[in-house]
């Protein structure tokens, strides 16, 4: 990308930007450090604190867009164990968010009780769920599964594999059994979009805009994503597209999302906030300059040291 030296905001101070797109995070903060890039986006636990002990590098965060949950695609099914709240709601008590933000994150994606961000237009801010095991095993023997139950495959999405193992895990500790499916990213989008899973989803969404576009794809019927829906909610969801008015619309979204928690559609897990890496070239990123944003912008704030 070329600077627009009469760009109408400010000149920017970068004239020329180079964006490569490396697949593997091991090669991105090898290349960092080798000087190659400026900057390596997306990196997990372990190579954030590698940078930590570098003394030439800056870690750094960003992200907050993308919301990590569990979808339970058999829940439509009156013959699945997912059919019933209380297991559902049991599979949100088994699940240790600030942990698992600590092992993926190192801390820095806060646990959330809903899909929509909460800096999103017309969010419903809800508290995530506590880590309670005990209260699942309860839940579940309430359910009339006191030794739990299989619940086949689990699909997290590509290329978060680490995180559909430590949730697997969890259920398992609560007795919920299932077992982990990796798939190549178009084969799970394909896979996904056609309906042709089952079982349960460590699934990511990352609509941006407002509440109602981050609901668009998994809750009206409608949905690219969606396994099943409410009626009474497809029929909020198109008043909500039809009305006009700021207040009448946000009540009704609000309305969506408190009945998707009371109903316990999700096991929303954590807003997804990622580690980075700055070389030693860089003055400002320019990271989380808009909130949310997880990619260095406005571009013409980004500026390189003084030789």
């Amino acid at each position: 990308m070329e600077a627009h030296e009469g760009y109408w905001r400010k000149t920017p101070s970068v004239k020329r930007l180079v964006y490569k797109s490396v697949p593997e995070a091991t090669t991105r903060l090898a290349m960092l450090k080798r000087g190659e890039v400026d900057l390596a986006y997306l990196l997990d636990a372990p190579m954030a604190e590698d940078v930590k002990r570098d003394p030439t590098l800056k870690l750094a965060f960003s992200g907050g867009i993308a919301t990590y949950y569990l979808d339970f695609f058999d829940m439509w099914d009156p013959k699945s164990p997912w059919a019933d709240r209380r297991v559902r709601l049991a599979a949100n008590y088994a699940i240790d968010r600030q942990g698992l933000s600590q092992a993926e994150t190192l801390g820095a994606s806060p646990p959330t009780g809903n899909i929509v961000p909460r800096t999103f237009e017309f969010a419903l801010p809800i508290e995530p769920y506590p880590y309670d095991p005990a209260k699942a095993k309860q839940l579940l023997a309430e359910a009339g599964y006191p030794n739990g139950f299989d619940a086949g495959d689990l699909y997290p999405w590509p290329p978060y594999f680490s995180a559909g193992e430590a949730i697997t895990n969890y259920l398992l500790a609560v007795g919920i059994k299932t077992r982990v499916r990796t798939m190549e990213r178009a084969a799970f989008y394909s896979a996904l979009g056609s309906k042709k899973l089952n079982g349960l989803c460590m699934c990511l969404n990352a609509v941006y805009g407002n509440a109602a576009s981050r609901l668009s794809e998994t809750v009206p019927s409608d949905g690219v994503f969606a396994y099943g829906s409410y009626p009474d909610i497809n029929v909020l969801y198109k008043e909500q597209a039809q009305e006009s008015d700021r207040g009448k619309r946000e009540a009704l979204l609000q309305q969506i999302q408190r009945l998707l928690h009371e109903r316990v559609r999700f096991a929303p897990i954590f807003e997804y906030v990622w580690p980075s890496a700055v070389g030693p070239r860089v003055a400002e990123p320019a990271l989380m300059l808009i909130n949310p944003y997880p990619w260095s912008a406005p571009l013409e704030e980004v500026r390189l040291k003084p030789n």
